[in-house]
């Protein structure tokens, strides 16, 4: 029986043609990426707003015996929650973000002529204003908010699409509450038979660490930006909501993100309030952070996964270049899980070659 003939490509034209189409291919998968990013980035969010919100059912699971009780349970208070969020703090929201973003130039002139930011921008050659002033018109023009938020929440935008994306994300919460168990069945049922045991364990452990991660950081957050609240209201700070609802994302990044919304609560307060009124601002907050690291964030943290603090840098810069402010959230969950994975998986493998 005669060997088929080797198709080779030498001639000039062909070796340009097979280029652009590899090239054109390449756009039109990128442009194919970039038209789902935001399905996939809801898809994302409501899984691990899912897991977050596991380890609650499980123990509701346990009093009334039937997940599906205990699913009715957590889906009725979580939508009493969103219902107050929207009743009482959204309205305030709305109308100091509007107020913070007009007077946001002019905050951002008063911080410069600081005398201790002022000396350090005349030593750096103007840097530090030109910065400072780049990032004020960047936050001003609404054109790049979707940038900001991962392009998925469109606030300011487009209210329709913004509202289309939060149901969109409250159904697949719902989805995967319901339905994590049957996921999780099928995924493992994809694993080599002999391996099932050990798929199931690794599943279950990834479930359950990733779960408190999210759950124990939103608590976290949740505490810091009350205390935030609380102190601005005493103080008489302007734009008390908006600050504590910014410091509360922050803080959903462990390590950099309690220190960076501090930062930024400190310096709109050294902009707009007397010396003593700031340091008095600093030192509560200051001393805050130190109960959290130390008190309330192992406490709470204590039966999460571990993850080291470098990776965690590592992994918010990254999920923050690729997604936004909300990339940033979830790239901590996800890098969780891949060391999970890694320690589990990998690493055992290599051991026994």
């Amino acid at each position: 029986m005669s060997q088929p003939n080797n198709i080779k490509i030498s001639h000039p034209y062909q070796v340009g043609l097979l280029l652009g189409l590899g090239a054109l291919t390449a756009l039109a998968l990128a442009n194919a990426l970039t038209s789902v990013a935001s399905i996939v980035t809801s898809i994302i969010t409501a899984l691990f707003i899912a897991l977050g919100l596991e380890p609650l059912i499980q123990l509701l699971q346990k009093r009334v015996k039937k997940r599906g009780y205990a699913i009715s349970i957590v889906a009725l208070g979580l939508i009493g929650l969103v219902s107050i969020v929207f009743l009482l703090i959204l309205p305030p929201l709305i109308s100091q973000a509007g107020a913070f973003i007009n007077q946001l130039p002019t905050l951002l002139q008063s911080f410069i002529q600081l005398p201790l930011i002022h000396s350090l921008d005349l030593r750096f050659g103007g840097a530090i204003s030109e910065a400072l002033n780049n990032s004020g018109a960047f936050l001003v023009d609404s054109k790049n908010w979707p940038n900001l938020l991962g392009g998925v929440v469109q606030v300011g935008i487009t209210l329709f699409n913004g509202v289309i994306a939060f149901l969109t994300v409250c159904i697949l919460t719902l989805y995967f509450m319901a339905s994590l168990h049957s996921i999780k069945a099928v995924s493992i049922n994809l694993v080599a038979k002999s391996q099932r045991d050990k798929a199931t364990e690794i599943v279950d452990q990834v479930i359950s660490s990733v779960g408190r991660y999210v759950m124990g950081q939103v608590v976290v957050a949740s505490i810091n930006a009350s205390f935030v609240f609380i102190v601005l209201l005493i103080s008489g700070l302007p734009y008390a909501v908006v600050l504590a609802f910014i410091d509360f994302l922050f803080v959903l990044i462990p390590i950099i993100g309690s220190m960076s919304g501090g930062f930024i609560v400190i310096a709109v307060s050294a902009a707009t309030m007397p010396p003593g009124t700031t340091l008095a601002i600093a030192i509560a907050l200051i001393c805050y952070m130190q109960v959290e690291a130390y008190v309330i964030g192992p406490r709470i943290m204590k039966r999460a996964v571990n993850v080291p603090a470098a990776l965690i840098v590592v992994s918010a810069l990254t999920g923050g270049a690729l997604l936004g402010v909300l990339g940033a959230l979830l790239a901590i969950p996800v890098s969780a899980t891949l060391l999970l994975i890694i320690k589990e998986v990998w690493i055992p493998q290599q051991n026994n070659k």
